[in-house]
C-alpha cells in the first residue's frame, strides 16, 4: 500500500489522543447508546450511508460487543488480536475479517503502527453486491446472504490469509481511498469493487477460515471449488478417491449441508454455466452441451428444459 495512503490512515485521533493521555477505557458514547454493549451502525454512520470506513481503535482493549451491523477489518500493516465468539484470530498485514451482526468480538490493545481499517456495512449495501456476484455458490455467498437474514449462515465469521494475493490488495486500496474521499458519492463504484473483491475471495478457499473448521465444512469447501473449478469432467468417484474419503461419507457429508446430492450440485453448476454461454456467446447449443460437459445433447436439451422450463433457445432469445 503506498506510503502517503498508511500515513492518512496512521494519524492519531482525537479518542486515541486521550488514551495517550491517561483515559484507560474506550469512549463510549462513541459507539454506544445505551448500557448495553452493541456498537450503533446510527453513530458511526452519517445518515443515509450503506457503508463508511473508520480506522480500528488503538492502544487500548476493546471490550467484548456486538454490532447492528456488519462489520469488515482489513489489517493494512502490523498486526492485531481478535476474540470472535471466543475464538482467537490474529490478522496480520494484508489480511481480511467479516463479521456479521450476531458475532461477539474483543479485541486487544494495538501499537501504533498496527493500522486496521474497519468497514462499518448496513446489511442493505450487499443487496447489489449479490446481484452483480449472480448465482454463485460459496460459503462466502451464504455469509453475506446471513448478513440479511435475522441468522448467519455457517458461522458468524470469516476470515482470509490473502496478504500474498496481489488483486486483492489491489481492489482493497482502490476501496479505502473510494471511501475516504467520498463514500456516499461513489457507492455504486464502490459495490462494484467490493463484488470484483468477492468474486476473487471465492476462488481462494484455501486461505479461508471459518468459525467452525470442521471436516465436514472443509470437504464442502474442497467439493464446491471443484465442482466450480471441474465442472465440464467432474465425478463424484474421482473427487473421492482424490480426496481419500469414502462415497458414503462424502454423500452423507453433502446432503447435510446442501440437502442435495453430488449429481444435483453439478448439474446445478452445469446449467449456470449453459445459461451464461446461450445469454453472452454466439455459440450453437451442440457446443455448449459439450462446453458444459454433457456429449448427448439431447439429454442437455430434456435437462435443461426441465431444470427451466424452457427451452435454450427460449432463454437465449429472452423469453
Amino acid at each position: 500500500m503506498k506510503k502517503k495512503l498508511i500515513k492518512r490512515l496512521s494519524k492519531i485521533t482525537p479518542e486515541e489522543q486521550k488514551i495517550l493521555d491517561g483515559n484507560k477505557d474506550i469512549d463510549r458514547s462513541i459507539y454506544y447508546h445505551s448500557k448495553q454493549n452493541e456498537i450503533d451502525a446510527a453513530l458511526l454512520l452519517k445518515q443515509g450511508r450503506l457503508i463508511d470506513i473508520r480506522p480500528n481503535t488503538r492502544f487500548v482493549h476493546f471490550p467484548e460487543h456486538t454490532h447492528n451491523f456488519v462489520e469488515f477489518v482489513y489489517m493494512v500493516q502490523g498486526h492485531t488480536t481478535h476474540y470472535i465468539d471466543g475464538n482467537k484470530v490474529e490478522l496480520k498485514s494484508g489480511d481480511l475479517l467479516f463479521m456479521n451482526q450476531h458475532a461477539k468480538q474483543e479485541i486487544e490493545p494495538a501499537g501504533k503502527d498496527d493500522i486496521a481499517v474497519n468497514f462499518i456495512i448496513l446489511p442493505a449495501f450487499f443487496d447489489e453486491v449479490l446481484k452483480r456476484i449472480g448465482d454463485t455458490k460459496s460459503t462466502l455467498c451464504d455469509f453475506l446472504i446471513g448478513c440479511l437474514t435475522s441468522k448467519g449462515i455457517g458461522g458468524n465469521y470469516l476470515y482470509f490469509d490473502v496478504s500474498d494475493v496481489l488483486p486483492v490488495q489491489n481492489l482493497m486500496e482502490n476501496l479505502i481511498i473510494l471511501m475516504l474521499d467520498s463514500p456516499e458519492k461513489n457507492r455504486q463504484i464502490s459495490q462494484q469493487t467490493m463484488a470484483l473483491l468477492f468474486l476473487h475471495l471465492m476462488n481462494q478457499t484455501e486461505h479461508l477460515h471459518m468459525a467452525d473448521d470442521s471436516y465436514d465444512k472443509k470437504m464442502m469447501l474442497t467439493l464446491l471449488d471443484y465442482i466450480n473449478t471441474d465442472y465440464r469432467t467432474a465425478s463424484f468417484s474421482s473427487f473421492c478417491e482424490k480426496n481419500h474419503i469414502d462415497i458414503y461419507t462424502m454423500g452423507r457429508i453433502i446432503k447435510k449441508n446442501t440437502g442435495k446430492n453430488f449429481t444435483r450440485l453439478l448439474s446445478e453448476k452445469r446449467m449456470d454455466m449453459a445459461t451464461w454461454f446461450l445469454k453472452n456467446t454466439a455459440l450453437p447449443v451442440t457446443e455448449i452441451s459439450l462446453s458444459v460437459g454433457y456429449e448427448n445433447t439431447s439429454y442437455f436439451y430434456r435437462l435443461f428444459e426441465k431444470t427451466y422450463g424452457k427451452s435454450p433457445k427460449a432463454v437465449r432469445l429472452g423469453q
